[in-house]
């Protein structure tokens, strides 16, 4: 499903306009970012549990020449589903 697809979904749910349900998207996923931001862990009950993980610093290799690279260390999101989002899929 893209993002497009995704609004019309929303619009057609919650009897919104398009244009209010890619507003209500949008602000959903800044609401997100946000708060991965600030505490690291965003919990949805039912659907999951977003979360910001620490990547340290490491040694890498080009594949192509073979030669050491150094990777930064980062921050990478992680999610993990929740009971209901599981057991709506199986």
């Amino acid at each position: 499903m893209t993002k497009a697809q995704l609004v019309d979904f929303i619009a057609d749910k919650a009897d919104l306009t398009k244009a209010d349900a890619a507003r209500a998207l949008e602000a959903t996923m800044e609401g997100i970012i946000e708060g991965l931001k600030e505490s690291d862990k965003v919990t949805l009950v039912g659907f999951g549990t977003f979360t910001a993980k620490k990547r340290e610093a490491r040694t890498g290799r080009n594949p192509q020449t073979g030669e050491a690279v150094q990777i930064a260390a980062r921050v990478v999101p992680g999610f993990k589903a929740g009971n209901k989002l599981k057991d709506a899929l199986n």
